[in-house]
C-alpha cells in the first residue's frame, strides 16, 4: 500500500568500539557496507545503536555505549544519510546490551517503584533515538527489542503511554521486534503500524535434516506468521532473520556464535537454512518483508564474529539472498509490463541461477 513494495532488508551492525577507529557507522568502511548491500539487492538497512544496561534487574538505560553519545548519534545519521544517498531506506532499532550477559528480555526492576524507574529510563534513551530517526529521516524505527518481561505482561500497559510520546517527536512507521517465541502474546501491537519478529524460528527438531524437511519447517513457520498478521491485522515484517555457518543451524538458530566450541563450517547448511526459511514468504501477502542479521559497518573487518557465525558476505547463503532479493514478492504488488527484463531473478531461492527469460 506505500508503494514501497516488499522490504528487502540488511542488517548493519555497529563497530563502534574505539579500538576501530574509522570502520563504525558514518565512515568510509560503512559506504562500503552500503554499497555490498545495494549490490545483493538490498532496498532496506537496519541500524542497531546501542544503550548499556548494567544487568537484569533493570535500573537503567546509559546512552554512552563503546563512545561518547554525541559521537554514536553523530555517527548514526551519517550512516543514515549514507544509506539514502545510495536509494536505501532505513529501520533504525535502538537495542540495549546488557553487561552481565542476561538476555534482555528477562529484565526485571522487581516492584512496581522499580519498574516505574525502568520505564521512565527507558522513556528517555527511546525518545532521544527516536529524535535522532526523525532528524536523519528514517523511514521505520523499532520501539524495542526483545522486552519479554515487559510487553507480554499486565505491564505493557505502561509501554503504551512511551509509544504516544515517540509518536509525538518521530513521523515514520513503528514497529516492536518482538522474540519468534513471545510474539503471540506480545500486547502492544494495537499501538503499531507492523508487527516485528526476531525470527530465530528452528526449522527442524533434529539434526541432519533434509533440505526437504527444514522446507516444511519454513512452510510452518510462515503459516504461523500469518495466522498472527490477520490476528492483528496488520502485516508482519521480519526484523531479524538468520543462521550462524554451521552444520544444523536451523536446529537452534539462536544459540550465539561466540559461545560455541567445536564447531564445523558449513556453508550449505547456512543456505539451505535461509532458502527453507525464505521461500514459503515470498508468496505471503501478509509479510512486508525481512532484514539479514547481519553484516558490520567495515565488510572487510573479519574480527566481529568467527568464521562460523551469522554473516551471510562471500559465502553460499549470499547467493540465496541475492536470489530472493531480486524475485518477485507478493508484498510487490502487481507488476509493471518489462519490468523484470534483464534483472537477476530467480524465482526460487537456492537455484544459484541467472534466469534472464521471465517466462522460462
Amino acid at each position: 500500500m506505500s508503494g514501497w513494495g516488499g522490504v528487502r532488508g540488511v542488517t548493519i551492525g555497529p563497530i563502534e568500539n574505539q579500538r576501530h577507529p574509522g570502520r563504525g557507522y558514518g565512515t568510509a568502511a560503512s559506504g562500503r557496507a552500503m554499497d555490498e548491500a545495494v549490490a545483493m539487492g538490498a532496498t532496506w538497512v537496519s541500524l542497531t545503536p546501542f544503550g548499556r544496561v548494567w544487568d537484569g534487574k533493570g535500573t537503567g538505560v546509559d546512552l554512552v555505549f563503546e563512545a561518547p553519545f554525541e559521537e554514536n548519534r553523530r555517527n548514526v545519521l551519517a550512516a543514515i544519510a549514507q544509506a539514502h544517498a545510495r536509494g536505501l531506506k532505513v529501520l533504525l532499532v535502538p537495542h540495549l546490551w546488557v553487561e552481565s550477559g542476561e538476555w534482555r528480555a528477562l529484565i526485571d526492576p522487581g516492584d512496581d517503584a522499580g519498574w516505574a524507574r525502568w520505564a521512565e529510563s527507558y522513556r528517555r534513551f527511546l525518545l532521544t533515538w527516536a529524535a535522532v530517526a526523525r532528524e536523519g529521516g528514517a523511514e521505520m524505527l523499532s520501539v524495542g527489542v526483545e522486552l519479554r518481561s515487559w510487553v507480554t505482561t499486565p505491564r505493557a500497559a505502561s509501554f503504551l503511554p512511551i509509544i504516544e510520546a515517540v509518536r509525538g517527536v518521530y513521523p515514520g512507521l513503528l514497529t516492536y521486534s518482538a522474540n519468534w517465541d513471545d510474539v503471540e502474546h506480545t500486547l502492544i501491537f494495537d499501538a503499531l503500524d507492523l508487527i516485528g519478529i526476531n525470527a530465530f524460528y528452528p526449522l527442524a527438531e533434529r539434526e541432519g535434516a533434509s533440505f526437504e524437511e527444514l522446507l516444511r519447517g519454513g512452510r510452518k513457520v510462515a503459516a504461523g506468521v500469518d495466522d498472527v498478521a490477520r490476528a492483528w491485522g496488520k502485516p508482519v515484517l521480519l526484523t531479524e532473520i538468520g543462521y550462524t555457518t554451521r552444520r544444523d543451524p536451523a536446529v537452534r538458530p539462536w544459540e550465539w556464535p561466540d559461545r560455541m566450541k567445536g564447531v564445523v563450517v558449513d556453508q550449505r547448511s547456512q543456505a539451505e537454512a535461509y532458502a527453507a526459511v525464505i521461500a514459503p514468504f515470498l508468496d505471503a501477502r501478509t509479510c512486508a518483508g525481512f532484514f539479514v542479521w547481519r553484516l558490520y559497518a567495515d565488510p572487510d573487518d573479519v574480527s566481529q564474529e568467527a568464521e562460523w557465525g551469522f554473516s551471510p558476505r562471500g559465502k553460499l547463503a549470499e547467493l540465496v539472498l541475492r536470489d530472493a532479493f531480486t524475485a518477485r514478492w507478493a508484498a510487490d504488488g502487481p507488476s509493471l509490463l518489462g519490468e523484470a527484463l534483464g534483472r537477476h531473478r530467480a524465482r526460487t531461492p537456492g537455484l544459484f541461477g541467472w534466469e534472464l527469460d521471465p517466462d522460462e
